[in-house]
């Protein structure tokens, strides 16, 4: 068998390396740089950052039994490209956490070479003073990582690959309540334009009976004028509110990944929203197709603080693990301050050309070396201050991402209460405008009422309607938000 070293010396050399893999394994767990510890407070006030996904997190839209959003809702999951982005991203992270992780083994290859050389010391003992070899064997490499920087590495991309993760639970998490509140707008556009076609339809009538009574002399022109201006009104109104169908269409489109414009797959549609006004216009109730809790519901809990929920919030975990991963840094900078040491081997067959390849031809070798970057202890040391000013940011973004939180919480809860009391007062003021206008009516068709008056009754009514219908969709998008703030973590009870 053919060795590269003497067996002497080869003892001597499996001796040394020997005792640098015992010091590896000694020191394994000595890894340079600060062991992490998550934020427990913010201002004095003790927070929760470990994540802890909320049981309703994904599916609390259903609570609303709308055929319709449960459709879109699982189509945007399946198909928004932002959505897909995220996703990516969390298998970009984990692939280059496993690259990473796997640094800390042995690495090896399998090489098959061939060499010529000219040997001058042979040219006056022998004819061919070209030597020429074959090699063939596995090269392996391993770095002991002495003091720590491949952990920390590994711990860097680790902490990076669980933001990803979680930044993309936030990306759900955002995708769900945006679709849900565009499909609110989309109902709430469309509610409005019924009611309003319903009122011309209306006040089509009146004119009809206004002309009929300017045309026996019984009415005045500056009646039929202010019944027209009323009726431009109303078709000024129709067309803008087109437009605001056409807009939350176009968002729900891009927010489904579609190139068509969103149309329901509900048939029936068309039929609720004439049944929702007219339901407004004759029962006084706020029932139409704006999704709504089937019955009355209240939250539990109010009282309690929103930092109670941080925990559920994907952003403020996914804040955290950036604090881990630049804390991580930290370590993998220290560790150029101390000696690198590896190990790189060999073994295989070495056999001169045309000779066939056998035991007899084995080789090895095993190199350990050391190497120290002394000369450029200022640039290390300036890259360990880079790596603790990083953390101080991320620590600070932290904080910040924390502060938004718990304000985002508490605004969303006053938004819902206040929307909830702005719904009740609408209806009363919608239930005495169309008392009032009735009223109206009554007198005009007997004689002793004047038309201004019946035709200030019915603008005023209108008015109420449209605002109802607005307050309706207003209070859907402030319950979303409230689902969205806390991610779903809320608990619904019976009121």
């Amino acid at each position: 068998m053919a060795n590269l070293y003497p067996a002497t010396s080869a003892k001597k050399l499996f001796k040394r390396t020997a005792v640098a893999i015992l010091v590896a394994s000694l020191t394994a767990c000595a890894s340079v740089g600060p062991d992490y510890q998550a934020p427990t407070k913010v201002n004095e006030q003790v927070i929760d950052s470990q994540y802890s996904q909320a049981e309703h997190s994904l599916d609390w839209w259903q609570a609303f039994d709308d055929v319709e959003l449960n459709r879109i809702v699982n189509l945007a999951l399946a198909q928004n490209r932002t959505l897909l982005q995220a996703s990516l991203n969390v298998e970009r992270a984990q692939a280059i956490f496993g690259d990473t992780d796997n640094d800390m083994l042995p690495k090896g290859s399998l090489d098959s070479s061939y060499q010529a050389a000219k040997n001058p010391s042979a040219s006056s003992q022998a004819n061919d003073s070209i030597i020429r070899t074959n090699q063939v064997g596995a090269n392996l490499s391993w770095d002991v990582d002495l003091f720590g920087k491949l952990r920390r590495a590994s711990e860097a991309a680790k902490a990076n690959s669980e933001q990803a993760t979680l930044l993309w639970r936030e990306a759900q998490v955002q995708l769900i309540s945006q679709v849900a509140s565009s499909y609110g707008e989309l109902r709430g556009a469309e509610l409005r334009h019924q009611v309003a076609k319903d009122n011309l339809a209306s006040i089509a009538q009146s004119r009809s009976i206004i002309h009929s009574r300017f045309e026996a002399g019984f009415a005045s022109e500056l009646e039929l004028s202010r019944i027209d201006a009323q009726r431009f009104e109303l078709e000024a109104n129709l067309l803008q509110l087109e437009q605001d169908k056409a807009r939350a269409k176009a968002t729900l489109s891009a927010l489904l990944g579609q190139t068509e414009e969103y149309a329901a797959s509900v048939s029936s549609n068309a039929n609720v929203s004439s049944n929702a006004a007219q339901s407004i216009a004759t029962k006084g109730s706020a029932v139409s197709q704006i999704p709504t809790l089937k019955q009355p519901l209240a939250m539990m809990d109010t009282a309690a603080e929103p930092v109670n929920y941080l925990q559920h919030r994907a952003d403020v975990a996914a804040a955290e693990r950036a604090i881990a991963s630049t804390s991580a840094k930290i370590g993998v900078a220290s560790a150029d301050l101390y000696p690198n040491v590896s190990v790189s081997g060999f073994l295989g067959f070495i056999a001169p050309a045309g000779v066939s390849l056998s035991s007899d031809n084995q080789a090895w070798s095993v190199a350990p070396s050391i190497s120290w970057q002394l000369a450029d202890l200022s640039s290390i040391k300036s890259r360990i201050k880079v790596s603790e000013i990083e953390q101080q940011i991320a620590l600070a973004e932290f904080e910040q991402t924390v502060f938004n939180a718990l304000a985002d919480m508490r605004l969303s809860l006053t938004g819902y209460s206040l929307s909830q009391q702005q719904l009740a007062k609408t209806e009363l003021q919608w239930q005495a405008t169309l008392t009032a206008l009735n009223i109206e009516k009554a007198r005009y068709q007997a004689g002793t009422g004047e038309f201004l008056a019946l035709l200030d009754a019915e603008r005023e009514q209108l008015s109420s309607q449209d605002k109802l219908a607005q307050m309706q969709q207003q209070s859907f998008s402030q319950l979303v938000n409230v689902y969205r703030s806390f991610a779903g973590s809320l608990s619904l009870t019976k009121g």
